[in-house]
């Protein structure tokens, strides 16, 4: 299995604060992904210095292929960084975990999510895209996708219509499955009619939780997954602590959440899909492969940030094992 991620080359920057005051302050909505500019984000990071911080390079698809390339899976990823020292640290973290970078320059500061952690472990975030946003259709050539099994999408680029465009049809036309995660809410309902066209014209398998699948259907999480199946090969709703909804075909498989005592819930989706896909791409049963999404989703939320320690990935890939030599039919 061979897996191109394309996403917002960010730098996380956790925050975590101590009541959901400061966030009324900000004028930023709780759970929320919102853009905004580099005064903004400077001023968001200023106003919370003092309160624990800690950085890793981040953005939703970079997060996907980081826990891929962790479960042994060759994985490379494009975005565009500035030539600074947060491009520096991303491009260093990627290559340190085995993942190919192939990352544009510009003289724009690199992108970075101030990421604001309430204690009920719900995260907000202030995203500065800078570099990342001119990422362009025309940076993109035929060779950087071949000989790629998938290629796994974030919604949040969906500033750059003709950049998501060219790049999924580039993928569609060497036959490289196709996956897209919808990102965040509030993004969704800015883009219904645009992702809807995506998804019926160039989508394999799309991944929402609860609340972007209500804010692109209008529907409960059953009615949204049949809405949005409709429209690709294969459908995944993540509905939080009552686990997962997968539909393929007219096949609907339930899968439960694991336990878990949660501290941040940053990753939670991203690393559902890279457990998924790992186990999409080794042939396994759906249920199985959302079995091995939702133990990584569990994992990375009891802990700040959506990366975890080696000797966590340790643990899980043992787990993993365990998964797939005892089969668990659909």
């Amino acid at each position: 299995m061979k897996i191109l991620g394309m996403g917002n080359a960010l730098v996380d920057i956790m925050t975590s604060l101590k009541d959901d005051a400061i966030l009324q302050r900000f004028k930023l909505p709780k759970g929320s992904m919102t853009l905004v500019d580099n005064e903004m984000s400077s001023y968001v990071h200023n106003e919370t210095i003092g309160l624990p911080k800690q950085k890793t390079s981040g953005g939703s698809a970079a997060n996907t292929i980081h826990g891929l390339a962790h479960l042994g899976v060759e994985a490379s990823f494009i975005g565009k960084i500035g030539n600074d020292e947060l491009g520096k640290f991303f491009k260093k973290d990627m290559k340190n975990c085995g993942i190919a970078p192939i990352l544009f320059n510009s003289i724009t500061e690199t992108g970075r999510a101030v990421a604001l952690v309430t204690p009920d472990s719900e995260r907000t975030f202030a995203t500065y895209l800078g570099a990342a946003v001119e990422l362009d259709a025309q940076d993109l050539t035929a060779d950087i996708f071949k000989g790629n099994d998938f290629f796994y999408i974030e919604g949040y680029l969906v500033q750059n219509k003709e950049l998501i465009q060219k790049a999924l049809r580039l993928a569609k036309n060497l036959g490289i499955k196709t996956c897209l995660d919808l990102a965040s809410y509030n993004i969704v309902l800015d883009n219904v009619d645009f992702l809807k066209q995506i998804l019926t014209e160039y989508v394999d398998i799309v991944f929402a939780n609860e609340e972007e699948s209500k804010a692109l259907t209008g529907k409960s999480p059953e009615e949204a997954l049949d809405e949005l199946s409709g429209m690709c090969e294969m459908a995944i709703i993540k509905i939080g602590p009552k686990g997962s909804l997968i539909k393929f075909g007219s096949e609907v498989i339930v899968v439960n959440a694991r336990n878990a005592k949660s501290i941040d819930t940053t990753g939670a989706g991203d690393l559902y899909a890279a457990g998924f896909l790992y186990g999409l791409g080794k042939g396994l049963s759906l249920k199985m492969a959302g079995e091995i999404g939702s133990l990584l989703a569990a994992k990375v939320i009891e802990d700040i940030g959506a990366k975890m320690g080696e000797s966590t990935w340790e643990m899980l890939r043992r787990e993993i094992k365990s998964i797939e030599n005892n089969p668990i039919p659909n």
